[in-house]
């Protein structure tokens, strides 16, 4: 299945000189939305836990890990998770964040499946894998739906990556 067919490019949005992916077509396309689920279900398979950062992650992270029965972890911004938390600082093109993910739900050895829907300029993503490792647990890969290109994320990440879309961001332009 074509899947680029689903994404649309929404120009200047949410500023100018932004090239928006929206993936509103894909979700709303129930063959094109189960073809995109059974497809990361395939490569998170080997995995203990399927791991995915708010909230665009959790769409395809969560039936992912059900279609699978694994545990699906959450990571939130901080302040959105209940009860202890483990954090990770680290540093966005305007500043600082902090993820969360809350204690005790990932355990040394775990071999984890990061899943989100896209792969631009990979800092958030860094950032998970970080709080993972420091976590005791192996990253087996990244599972995306679209990656864009020019970003050198992959050297940024320096793990394996599975996209199931790639768009070259000089195609519109």
């Amino acid at each position: 299945m074509e899947l680029k067919k689903y994404i649309r490019t929404v120009k200047d949005f949410p500023e100018k000189g932004v090239n928006f992916k929206d993936i509103s077509l894909l979700l709303a396309n129930g063959e094109a939305l189960n073809y995109t689920i059974n497809k990361m279900s395939e490569l998170a398979n080997d995995a203990d836990i399927i791991v995915g950062p708010d909230a665009r992650g959790f769409l395809f992270g969560t039936p992912v890990a059900a279609k699978l029965s694994k545990p699906f972890i959450m990571v939130r911004k901080k302040g959105k998770l209940p009860g202890e938390v483990i954090s990770y600082a680290y540093g966005l093109e305007y500043g600082r964040s902090i993820l969360e993910i809350q204690k005790g739900l990932v355990k040394p050895g775990q071999k984890a499946v990061i899943i989100d829907d896209v792969l631009a300029t990979g800092g958030t993503l860094e950032a998970i894998i970080k709080l993972l490792k420091d976590q005791g647990v192996e990253i087996l890969r990244i599972i995306v739906l679209m990656e864009l290109g020019g970003f050198n994320s992959r050297e940024r990440l320096n793990c394996d990556i599975e996209s199931l879309i790639f768009v070259d961001e000089n195609e519109d332009k």
